[in-house]
């Protein structure tokens, strides 16, 4: 019972040691001062004095350090601690100052004006006799900066004016800083009027926003603070100020419209940084008429300029984020004697303070990105995409009521060479760069595909410290507007045209890689659907190799497939996706490992340079290096190969195990890509599984004949069957050897057996014409019903790519 009373008690003062803590910055701060001040004797305080000005603080280690408040010079200033006084011939503040009543006491602390005053209005009575008070003492600079018609006011009905004034600064307690905690509410002894406490982590503390700048002088009755400025009575709410500004009227309006006034009306401590009607005529007539149309925009707009604390200007040393109603953030910070916003001075009137927070008007209206349209997300890095999408005509497209994301590129991704394209070109470019539909960066997964408003589908990849869509990758600075996002990303982005295979074919560079592809039967590989990572030798790799080389490496099928698989991996891997610096194991179609890092921004494959990198296909990426890889586990059973090898690779010791032998790796490594995506049919959502398989199609004359289906499977036949014998429309669009497009009534001739016109055509080829057209096709295999739909998924098969060439049989 004992044991358990302890815990409870020792839990107990713990709670209450750390609540007063917390509510202790004040005395925190002040201890540090006399920490930093210790050389100049005992009770010395450091203080930071702002240059050019008399505000002094007891600092923070930030400013401290900083040897600036408010991004001003501050000097050090040496000075007895509150309580201290100094005495002649010895060094620091050794001697207490003298307890006195509260109106000794202004005296001690320098109030004299204060004490004046409360001699002229007999007050001096009341705070000399029995009581416990505490006194908010105006300093004497604060009395002289009080507006000239308040103050003659005051001095001219003292017994009323003057005494109800200095009443309001007095609370029927003694309160010490300690006790002033954060948000809370005292009454005064003036007609109960509110004072508002604010106890900041920084140390200051502020009664109606006027700071305390010498606290806690104890008196036998009470207890005396002094602050910078003369506090005046406080009662109505931010609505009702308001209401009745007759420069807030723009602001006003935009309060009603998007409800958000009534907000203000309501308990609570509330900072408004109030545009003032100037600063909403200088936004364009457009975009103030779009904002004022849109509720959701307006609401957007009017909370963004409001915090749910309550920051007085003379708390602000420094930049501090701060959180608003509208759920993004605001640096608010000082510049000298002017508060910023956002970096900005704008505040033209600061801390009007009202029953539930405080008022700072400013000249500039804060538009936050959830109001702004999407083209208007853009940054200073991004100048050149928005200016170009705007010159071309394209942001004319970008509906207000549509869905959009934006995929922009640094300004830096723009070449001289690409700015002097063809403006055609330049537009289709830029097309690439905007989604149909708007997409969060949450919201995107590795795979996905997104359709642009040109029509064509980008790839998404997400790898651990990337996101990438097809050969660019995102930097930070994602932006959601009203209309969508804005992602930033370092390149221009790509999209694919081309399979692997065709890469290979149409460049000259791989000839001799393509042609051993070829011999170990890995073509088709390369030109079917998939997901694949090419690392591939440049002739170069193979210098020194013979005809009778080639010969032998072509009759041993199984090694050369290994040394082809080698260099091919399942995934789609970009370059700059990968973590700079670190080294990232991939494992290869042959079952060895790939060992890959990015360094200054350059590819390492097996230590080898990648000499040109994320060149997309339609069916994976090519990353080009200018040595044969191999894999330096993989031993080698026979000297002719051996040989071959070594003058290919010189940069590892290739293992010799003689009569070891490669393994089989069979094709059956490929496989059909099947994806399972949502999409919504009749307002339901529903999830698709979806299959791609490559349908062969011959046409001879006016016949049509299916031949096969590769990559399909067994399964789900009769779908397949079905889709097979669907009716053909449309057979070809580019014959490759005649050189121009056919149009319909063209191919409805060749398919009638039309000649004469194709004469040229059956010149180029022997025997019967035909024609062999490929064509990938979606098959839907199973739809389910799901409860939640991604609307950023493709809905449908989309326009099937089809690529048609002359053949001989």
């Amino acid at each position: 019972m004992k044991i358990f009373f302890l815990f409870t008690f020792s839990t107990f003062l713990l709670s209450a040691f750390e609540q007063a803590a917390a509510s202790a910055h004040y005395d925190k701060i002040l201890t540090h001062s006399r920490i930093r001040a210790r050389d100049q004797g005992p009770n010395v305080c450091a203080l930071q004095q702002v240059m050019g000005t008399k505000k002094k603080y007891f600092s923070t280690c930030r400013n401290w350090y900083q040897g600036a408040i408010c991004g001003k010079k501050a000097t050090v200033l040496y000075e007895c601690c509150p309580g201290y006084l100094k005495m002649d011939g010895t060094r620091g503040c050794p001697a207490v100052a003298p307890i006195d009543h509260v109106y000794g006491t202004l005296g001690i602390v320098g109030a004299t004006s204060t004490q004046q005053y409360s001699d002229i209005s007999r007050l001096r009575e009341e705070i000399e006799g029995r009581g416990s008070f505490t006194f908010f003492a105006p300093s004497n600079e604060a009395w002289e900066q009080l507006n000239s018609e308040i103050h003659k006011n005051l001095v001219d009905n003292v017994n009323i004016e003057l005494y109800n004034a200095l009443h309001h600064h007095m609370v029927n307690k003694r309160m010490l800083t300690k006790d002033l905690k954060n948000g809370m509410t005292l009454v005064s002894m003036y007609n109960d009027q509110k004072l508002l406490i604010n106890h900041y982590p920084n140390g200051v503390v502020t009664v109606n926003c006027a700071r305390i700048i010498h606290g806690n002088q104890i008196a036998t009755n009470g207890v005396v603070h002094v602050i910078d400025r003369v506090l005046t009575a406080v009662g109505n709410t931010i609505q009702d100020f308001i209401e009745v500004e007759d420069d807030l009227s723009s602001l006003r309006a935009a309060a009603i419209t998007s409800d958000v006034l009534d907000t203000l009306g309501r308990p609570g401590h509330y900072t408004l940084f109030a545009p003032t009607n100037e600063a909403f005529e200088r936004l364009p007539r457009g975009v103030l008429e779009r904002i004022m149309g849109d509720k959701v925009a307006s609401e957007a707009l009017v909370k963004f300029h409001i915090l749910n604390t309550l920051q007085c200007s003379e708390a602000i040393t420094g930049g501090a984020v701060y959180e608003t109603l509208e759920g993004n953030t605001v640096e608010v910070g000082c510049d000298g004697e002017s508060l910023t916003v956002n970096g900005v001075k704008m505040v033209k009137r600061k801390d009007i303070v009202t029953s539930n927070g405080v008022i700072h008007l400013i000249d500039e209206v804060l538009i936050p990105d959830s109001a702004k349209q999407v083209i208007e997300l853009g940054g200073a890095q991004q100048t050149t995409f928005t200016d170009l999408v705007a010159q071309l005509g394209l942001a004319s497209s970008l509906r207000p009521e549509g869905q959009y994301t934006l995929l922009a590129p640094l300004n830096g991704a723009f070449s001289d060479d690409t700015l002097r394209m063809d403006q055609r070109l330049l537009k289709t470019i830029l097309q690439n760069h905007i989604i149909k539909v708007k997409v969060g960066l949450n919201e995107l997964y590795n795979g996905q595909e997104l359709e642009t408003i040109g029509g064509k589908l980008l790839r998404v990849f997400v790898y651990r410290t990337a996101v990438c869509i097809e050969n660019s990758c995102m930097v930070r600075g994602s932006k959601e507007g009203r209309n969508g996002f804005i992602h930033i990303f370092r390149q221009i982005i790509n999209p694919a045209e081309k399979t692997l295979h065709e890469m290979l074919r149409n460049d000259k560079r791989f000839s001799v890689f393509l042609s051993l592809v070829k011999a170990a039967d890995l073509d088709d590989v390369l030109s079917r659907p998939g997901e694949w990572t090419l690392f591939v030798p440049t002739n170069d790799a193979f210098k020194g190799l013979t005809d009778d080389d080639k010969d032998i490496l072509i009759r041993d099928k199984n090694a050369l497939r290994n040394i082809l698989l080698y260099h091919l991996t399942q995934g789609v891997f970009i370059g700059s996706g990968f973590e700079p610096g670190v080294t990232n194991i991939l494992k290869t179609i042959q079952g060895g490992k790939l060992y890959l890092k990015t360094v200054n921004d350059t590819l390492l494959v097996n230590e080898l340079k990648s000499r040109e990198s994320d060149l997309m296909a339609t069916n994976g990426v090519i990353h080009v290096i200018d040595k044969l890889l191999y894999p330096a586990d993989l031993p080698v059973g026979n000297d002719q190969l051996l040989t071959i090898l070594k003058k290919l690779i010189k940069y590892i010791q290739i293992k010799f195990v003689r009569d070891s032998t490669f393994k089989e790796i069979p094709l059956t490594f490929y496989k059909p890509i099947i994806k399972t995506y949502t999409k919504i049919i009749d307002g339901r959502p529903v999830e698709v599984t979806e299959k791609k398989v490559t349908e062969e199609r011959i046409i001879q004359g006016p016949e049509i004949k299916y031949t096969r289906i590769t990559a399909g499977g067994s399964d789900n036949e009769e779908k397949l069957k079905k889709l097979l014998e669907e009716e053909v429309t449309k057979v070809t669009k580019f014959i490759e050897g005649d050189g121009h497009l056919l149009e319909d009534e063209e191919i409805k001739r060749l398919l009638q057996g039309a000649g004469t016109e194709y004469t040229k055509v059956t010149k180029v080829i022997e025997r019967e014409p035909q024609i062999i057209e490929r064509e990938i096709k979606k098959v839907h295999l199973e739809e389910a019903p799901v409860r939640k739909a991604q609307p950023t998924r493709r809905t449908q098969g989309g326009t099937a790519r089809r690529r048609t060439r002359l053949a001989n049989h």
